[in-house]
């Protein structure tokens, strides 16, 4: 299993599930801090039919975090290859709207809310 983590919060790549756990809350300083996270989720499209992101354990994404998350979703869109599921929870605030921009962008992701 692949992970990064810092000062908050865990993402974990989980290879067998072809998902991606993000915990906690991410509140790095612009998209230069964000790069290894980037990283990590561009490389995981590669080789893959389907990727999960579950973010139902993510209680803050910053606007920073939400630009990262848009451009690996106009990616992974661009891609064509491989599709793409973002799960997150009705009980974190931020998630609703957020998540539901991320449609417009993408209009093959299959989103889901627990």
């Amino acid at each position: 299993m692949q992970s990064l983590s810092g000062e908050g919060y865990k993402v974990e790549l989980d290879a067998e599930t072809d998902s991606i756990r993000l915990i906690g809350a991410l509140r790095l300083g612009g998209l230069a801090e964000y790069a290894p996270l980037s990283q990590l989720l561009e490389n995981a499209l590669d080789d893959r039919t389907k990727l999960t992101i579950d973010l139902t354990e993510l209680e803050f994404l910053n606007s920073s975090g939400i630009a990262t998350l848009s451009k690996f979703v106009i990616s992974a869109r661009n891609r064509h290859h491989c599709a793409l599921a973002i799960r997150g929870s009705e009980a974190i605030a931020w998630q609703g709207k957020s998540l539901k921009n991320l449609k417009r962008l993408m209009p093959a992701l299959e989103l889901t809310f627990e």
